[in-house]
């Protein structure tokens, strides 16, 4: 082949070779923010994170500018049309930042009642106690009578998405309430209901935070999540008891997480997976539509995780298919040695 062929070849080999790693660089850029944007986003998976408000919508902005003239008074006009549209438009500003702000408050205020609430349905529930009406409104306080139903209504849906746990009313209009686990439903979907309490309410976060740190998570990476939850170690919680003990030890003998020392880590150092349990009672899709439910959002809004937990269930549903189609063979051939054996008697 001549030399300048050659050259060419060579040229355009590392293009299509830079390329290849600018897009592979890219693409685990886009898999960081994504990391990023999750784990900072659900916090406290217990509470919720609904104190983040939407963008706040562009600012007004100033009318075009008067075209300059040679007039004196034409430029006094214009620099006092420009200052009053200026003042406009700060004035604007202002009062939309200040509404923004009054708003956001309003929210934080609320999203930590529910917060509270929460945390005395939780209470009220280990400590196997009937709920009062009353006692509810003095968490939240009487100067929140009227956002009572609202504050109730998202403890309800926590407590049920995060520990699979239900708030009864014990009578018709009594005013007294039970919480209770949830009856076992592995229909339509669910996350994972059957695992029991507080099993869930830990879990499925972890899991989670797991799969986002691309299917292993380091010791650091789960504490440091752990804490924003609320979680110390070496602190006994509320609700999740010794928390060390609880996910060193307890949920890795029970095959929901694989607690694993680094490979040539001195000093050791240790990294969390799933376990063989996990992977057979919940996917990651599950997993992921659990995070996405918690920061009310939708899978395909985080479209890498989103098309590997797509190729998760693909893999699944095949497997499935395959194990099936081995047993209907294995049963035919087994009916066929039958209806044989039936036929040809001895």
């Amino acid at each position: 082949m001549p030399r300048g062929q050659k050259s060419k070849l060579r040229a355009r080999e590392k293009r299509r070779h830079n390329r290849a790693e600018t897009q592979g660089l890219k693409s685990a850029q886009a898999a960081t923010a994504e990391e990023k944007e999750i784990t900072s986003s659900f916090s406290s998976p217990v509470c919720g994170d609904d104190t983040s408000s939407s963008p706040v919508a562009d600012t007004l902005k100033a009318p075009p500018s008067v075209p300059a003239t040679t007039s004196a008074t034409a430029g006094v006009s214009c620099r006092r049309s420009d200052g009053g549209a200026k003042s406009h438009v700060k004035k604007s500003k202002n009062s939309s930042q200040a509404s923004t702000s009054t708003e956001s408050s309003a929210q934080d205020l609320l999203s930590k009642k529910t917060c509270n609430m929460v945390h005395f349905l939780l209470c009220k529930f280990k400590m196997n106690e009937p709920i009062k009406r009353g006692d509810m409104l003095k968490v939240v306080h009487k100067r929140y009578r009227e956002q009572f139903p609202e504050i109730l209504r998202k403890a309800s849906e926590r407590i049920d998405l995060v520990f699979g746990l239900e708030l009864k009313e014990l009578k018709p209009n009594g005013h007294s309430y039970t919480v209770v686990c949830k009856q076992d439903d592995t229909s339509g979907g669910s996350l994972s209901s059957a695992w029991p309490f507080p099993t869930k309410g830990i879990l499925m976060p972890l899991l989670g935070v797991i799969y986002l740190y691309g299917n292993c998570a380091s010791e650091k990476d789960i504490w440091n999540f752990l804490n924003n939850m609320g979680v110390y170690d070496g602190q006994s919680h509320f609700i999740f008891g010794e928390p060390r003990k609880l996910i060193t030890h307890d949920l890795v003998k029970e095959k929901y997480l694989e607690y694993r020392q680094v490979r040539s880590s001195d000093p050791p150092r240790y990294e969390f997976l799933w376990g063989p349990r996990a992977k057979a009672e919940t996917t990651k899709m599950k997993v992921l539509e659990f995070l996405c439910k918690i920061n009310n959002t939708i899978p395909s809004a985080f479209p890498i995780h989103y098309e590997e937990a797509l190729r998760d269930e693909e893999e699944r549903a095949r497997a499935i298919a395959a194990t099936k189609a081995g047993t209907t063979s294995k049963a035919s051939a087994h009916s066929r040695a039958t209806s044989s054996q039936d036929s040809h008697p001895d």
